[in-house]
């Protein structure tokens, strides 16, 4: 990359902040979740694919939009964790 004159930035350790499942998927998954009992494995997968197909296009995209303002975060705090 030096060769190419590019600039680098180095990238963050890995903080949930920025991870768009860590963030915005599992939790409201956890509380679809939440209390609900199956007899087998198909049934919570079943009651996963639900919970995605439930989900309005803005849920989607208010995870990835909300990404750039959360990397900023995790950026100017030197990567460190972010409690919300």
């Amino acid at each position: 990359m030096q060769e190419l004159n590019w600039d680098t930035v180095p990238h963050p350790p890995y903080s949930p902040g920025i991870a768009l499942s860590d963030y915005h998927l599992f939790r409201p998954l956890k509380l679809f979740l939440k209390e609900k009992r199956f007899a087998k494995y198909e049934d919570l997968k079943m009651a996963v694919f639900d919970f995605f197909n439930s989900q309005s296009a803005a849920f989607w995209e208010r995870g990835l939009n909300d990404l750039p303002k959360r990397w900023l975060t995790v950026v100017t705090n030197d990567g460190q964790y972010i409690v919300d």
